[in-house]
């Protein structure tokens, strides 16, 4: 047979198609970053949230329509802080296939991570403990607080404690070729049994109470519309930077193989690659994701506490990112804000019912708009041609 023009059976059994299609890096078209309106977007953005918001919260009269409390800023940069998450969770359930029903706890652990700079930054004047350390009548900080009065040291054990945590616990179960329901389920058991440890007085981070009370960051005070501002302003950098990052990660090689392994793991393992590596980087890039998101989040709400390790939350993750459309890094982060802000607003409306309406959306959304928010605007795009 000529190696040129290779014969096709079309006899017998039909031919079998592989599932998983690797394209060649010589002959695969290159694709942007982002399309000229992806971009817009992006710009129009950070213009409204650098300069536009920070000028109606803080020049705008309080008396005038168009000022922007601190309520509603600060309430903006809790829904940023989730949209990372919802970022994070496409990444490994939209392009990998991972269900992960444990985001809640890299979250949490990055927001206790900054928890503890902030307390300690609270007390360095005085001089004492903690309220809750001074309770259980010890003399110093355990070992495990060392460093966390700078601010760097930790800001990197809010990215690194998750991903840490992240690989090591990939590494066993993604060898051990765990899958599907099961990873859902051990992910969600690890979750459930970090909230508990974390409950526990002696644990040292403040039990059901968790850490609270923050006055100061790098020096100013927490809690004044001025730094209400600023933390927006950074966690919507963040945001961005996330958002590019993970765009140019699944644009590329590696996107293609992720999402391969996703379709037919096997296959792509037949043509002599590991996916271990490729759903473990995966992984763990996700839960440094979270993890700086969680670090955002506590300074801006002023509490961390075990109940964000609830199972629960860690299912809300996961219908932010259907809501908004799996497998498109823009969708889940629109779903987290829709659904976040309706359930602001429902909370208050409708505090009986709220629950059972987010439930609601979720089987509309699976029902009749499998692809979210965002596959909504993709068939609309394609109607339009």
């Amino acid at each position: 047979m000529s190696s040129s023009s290779p014969s096709v059976s079309t006899g017998g059994a039909a031919a079998v198609q592989p599932a998983a299609h690797l394209p060649a890096t010589t002959s695969a078209p290159r694709v942007g970053l982002l399309p000229g309106w992806g971009w817009a977007a992006l710009i129009l953005f950070l213009l409204a949230s650098c300069l536009l918001v920070p000028w109606l919260a803080l020049h705008v009269p309080q008396s005038s329509a168009w000022h922007l409390s601190s309520y509603w800023v600060g309430l903006a940069g809790k829904i940023l802080c989730y949209a990372m998450v919802a970022l994070a969770m496409d990444l490994v359930w939209g392009y990998g296939g991972i269900l992960s029903l444990g985001h809640g706890l890299f979250f949490a652990l990055g927001g206790y991570a900054m928890g503890m700079y902030l307390n300690r930054a609270m007390n360095a004047a005085s001089g004492t403990l903690p309220d809750f350390m001074q309770f259980m009548q010890w003399t110093r900080f355990p070992w495990y607080w060392a460093g966390t009065g700078h601010f760097a040291y930790a800001l990197f054990l809010a990215l690194a404690v998750p991903g840490l945590l992240a690989f090591v616990f990939g590494f066993f179960a993604f060898r051990s070729r765990i899958r599907g329901v099961y990873f859902s389920i051990i992910t969600q058991a690890l979750t459930y049994a970090a909230m508990l440890l974390f409950f526990r007085n002696e644990t040292g981070f403040g039990g059901n109470n968790g850490l609270t009370d923050f006055k100061v960051l790098l020096g100013w005070p927490v809690g004044t519309a001025g730094m209400t501002v600023s933390l927006f302003v950074a966690t919507s950098l963040c945001l961005v930077l996330c958002f590019v990052l993970l765009r140019w990660l699944v644009q590329g090689r590696f996107g293609r193989l992720l999402s391969a392994i996703r379709d037919a793991e096997s296959r792509v393992m037949f043509c002599g690659y590991e996916p271990l590596w490729f759903k473990l980087f995966a992984w763990t890039v996700s839960a440094m994701v979270c993890g700086l998101a969680g670090a955002l989040y506590a300074p801006q709400v002023g509490i961390i506490n075990p109940g964000e390790m609830s199972p629960a939350n860690s299912i809300e993750i996961a219908i932010w990112a259907a809501v908004g459309g799996r497998g498109t890094l823009v969708g889940p982060m629109l779903g987290a804000v829709v659904v976040n802000a309706a359930k602001s607003w429902l909370t208050v409306a409708f505090p009986q019912f709220w629950l059972y309406l987010l439930g609601a959306l979720f089987v509309v959304v699976t029902l009749y708009a499998p692809g979210g928010i965002a596959g909504l605007f993709i068939a609309w795009r394609r109607r339009r041609g």
